[in-house]
């Protein structure tokens, strides 16, 4: 898939929102992309994976490198993960928080040593990927990379320390929330990601 079909699946799910918004790394941007509305069309959701495997399986050829399995940060990357999972047939597997601190539950274990692919949906600026590979190493795990739909870290990915294999890169804007330009300083900012749940609209 070239950018413009990867961005017409986007536009067609209804998953790239305007407006103020709060994402899951506390920094405001006008651009939010809702990629659960993306992989709620199973047949969609085949179409971006598949095309993301192309792109891992070349990386693995290109770089020597091979993975044992899948971990997906819950709760945005639980569903691409699954679906990557299937794509490359490798075992795939959800972390937790739990106290503020990602953990494997349900029965979920990484053998020492196995190499370990971290899946996102959104990587912003790389924080829930390197929790996750925090999580993993603490097990015994071997994180080799992190893979993700949408890579819009722009110039805030400092904090990613493993190769990031992406299926569309988008520089969007995001800033801190002391920084905020006029015009989002004048619209209401909402917190659309599954982190926000239980918190009420700034």
């Amino acid at each position: 898939m070239n950018e413009q079909q990867i961005m017409d699946e986007f536009k067609a799910a209804g998953a790239i929102l305007s407006g103020h918004f709060i994402l899951s790394s506390g920094l405001h941007s006008p651009t939010y992309l809702q990629c659960a509305r993306v992989l709620m069309d199973a047949s969609r959701a085949d179409r971006l994976c598949n095309a993301l495997a192309g792109k891992l399986r070349q990386w693995m050829k290109e770089s020597a490198q091979t993975i044992d399995c899948i971990v997906a940060p819950a709760m945005g990357g639980v569903v691409v993960g699954y679906e990557m999972g299937r794509q490359l047939m490798l075992p795939s597997m959800f972390c937790e928080r739990v106290d503020g601190a990602f953990e494997l539950r349900r029965g979920f274990d990484i053998a020492p040593g196995h190499k370990v692919l971290i899946v996102e949906d959104v990587v912003t600026t790389g924080k829930s990927s390197m929790e996750a590979v925090e999580c993993v190493r603490k097990l015994g795990g071997m994180p080799v990379a992190v893979a993700s739909l949408v890579d819009r870290r722009g110039s805030n990915d400092t904090s990613l320390a493993l190769p990031l294999i992406a299926l569309l890169k988008l520089d969007v804007p995001a800033y801190k929330p002391d920084a905020l330009p006029p015009e989002l300083q004048a619209i209401p900012a909402i917190k659309p990601g599954s982190r926000f749940l239980n918190q009420k609209a700034s």
